[in-house]
């Protein structure tokens, strides 16, 4: 089957083709950090790391990028009411957001980039705006003229003659006209500023984005991800800014939006001050429960969020949870020496049909909802093998299953355990994790073109018995003997 997704551009499901080969780019709009992350964030960021697994898991060779907006308004503004500097405030709750991305097991991004390093990047685009006639200087600010853009509004649907002032707009009497939009910031008393070419200010919001992904992905790529509530004014803005500065469309092929994580009704978020953190929520549920809550709908359809849901989802993440455990049980206390059974043929032939039926769903755009349903399907066959059969399966049959049952639940981030069955523990994935972060720093060096330092950082870890392994679906690694 096809992988179809829905493009949020142009309205409707599409089969997915990237637009080099197998290799695909995608980035994702990550967080502004200035305070503790919360559910509806958990909810984007699992959805697109979820993503980002099924597409590795189909062979492709994905480049998974998230920018760090770590200078804003509401850096400064928390900054200055904690009498600290905003870029020590913007680093605190950058640790935190990592340590809460680890701990919900989104562990697919290759690449973090700061906005406040990618400044250079910053000026040079808007100078070739400026240059092309898109922008324009008023004492030390810069504005995109978004009426000298003809295609704006074609991701929100938005009609720019019936914009008003004040609606998602910001207003300021210096700009040509109501909808046009800050590049630059001007220096003003007590914030953070860079030199440019109009004076020392800093980035505005929207070209943070389109400078970090054409440094690393170029003029055009395939996936742009984000929650529903940056299609307008956000995203409408990378297009126009992109497209602008490069005069290639589209910016980009695929649009990607998440639904909101609602509470009563409104969207959970921080400016509504509803918001529970995720280490508000990780106290009384794991992180497992959490990630299977937020899979169990439709990436793109919205949540509600109260106790209630979160108890249901422990309860029902728990029956999965004991049907594997039954089956390691199983594993570890069946005989060698059985052979195969008719039953256990028939069985192996039910559990390939669960396989099938996962993939088909997740090929209907990232389908995880439909995705868990043929895994209780499974599980129910499960138990009936393991509990109310005569002759258990043999122990060859149950491995296949075992494998089959952690290949697919992988692909959602759920039941990851160790070669024994054994849950890993943090204490037991340093060495794994030493070696994800070199890979991701030559990933990104293989995105600059760096392959003196890409190479020697491949043979330096061979040189110590660790070998990497490029292929369509990544980089992963292996023991081996050291290199003499």
């Amino acid at each position: 089957m096809v992988l179809k997704v829905y493009n949020t551009l142009t309205r409707q499901k599409e089969e997915f083709h990237p637009m080099t080969g197998n290799r695909v780019y995608m980035f994702v709009c990550g967080p502004t950090t200035y305070d503790h992350s919360h559910l509806g964030h958990a909810r984007t960021y699992v959805a697109f790391d979820v993503i980002a697994r099924y597409l590795r898991y189909q062979g492709y060779d994905l480049f998974y990028l998230m920018n760090i907006t770590d200078i804003d308004d509401n850096i400064i503004k928390r900054a200055n009411e904690r009498d600290i500097p905003p870029a020590e405030l913007a680093e605190k709750f950058f640790k935190l957001f990592i340590k809460d991305m680890d701990t919900l097991n989104i562990n697919s991004v290759n690449l973090y980039a700061k906005a406040t390093e990618h400044v250079q990047e910053i000026i040079s685009q808007i100078e070739t705006l400026m240059e092309k006639g898109f922008a324009y200087n008023v004492s030390g600010n810069v504005y995109f003229e978004v009426r000298k853009f003809g295609d704006f509004g074609k991701l929100s649907g938005q009609d720019l003659d019936s914009l008003q002032a004040g609606a998602r707009i910001e207003v300021d009497q210096e700009k040509r006209n109501p909808e046009d939009f800050v590049l630059w910031k001007s220096e003003k008393p007590g914030e953070p500023t860079w030199d440019s070419p109009w004076g020392s200010g800093r980035p505005g919001w929207h070209i943070e984005d389109t400078a970090i992904t054409t440094k690393y992905f170029g003029d055009q790529y395939d996936i742009h991800g984000g929650a529903r509530d940056l299609i307008f004014p956000h995203h409408e803005s990378e297009i126009t800014i992109a497209e602008s500065a490069t005069g290639k469309k589209p910016f980009v092929r695929y649009w990607f939006h998440s639904g909101f994580l609602n509470v009563e009704g409104e969207k959970m978020s921080k400016s509504l001050g509803n918001f529970f953190t995720i280490q508000d929520v990780l106290q009384k549920y794991n992180a497992e429960i959490i990630r299977y809550f937020l899979l169990y709908t439709h990436y793109k359809s919205p949540i509600d969020f109260a106790e209630k849901y979160l108890k249901e989802a422990a309860v029902s993440y728990e029956r999965l949870n004991k049907s594997y455990q039954g089956l390691i049980s199983a594993v570890e206390n069946a005989p060698d020496d059985t052979g195969t059974t008719k039953d256990d043929l028939e069985l192996l032939e039910k559990v390939k049909k669960y396989r099938e039926e996962f993939l088909s769903a997740m090929d209907d755009d990232f389908n995880t909802r439909e995705a868990i349903a043929t895994l209780f399907e499974f599980s129910h066959t499960l138990n009936k093998a393991l509990f109310g059969a005569v002759n258990p399966p043999a122990k060859d049959t149950l491995t296949q299953i075992q494998n089959t049952f952690l290949e697919i639940t992988n692909i959602l981030g759920l039941f990851e355990h160790d070669a024994s069955g054994k849950k890993t523990d943090a204490g037991d994935n340093i060495v794994d994790e030493l070696i994800g972060l070199l890979i991701t720093i030559r990933d990104k060096l293989r995105a600059e073109k760096n392959f003196k330092l890409t190479d020697e950082i491949r043979d330096t870890l061979k040189s110590i018995g660790v070998k990497l392994e490029d292929s369509k679906g990544g980089t992963s690694w292996k023991i081996v003997e050291k290199k003499e």
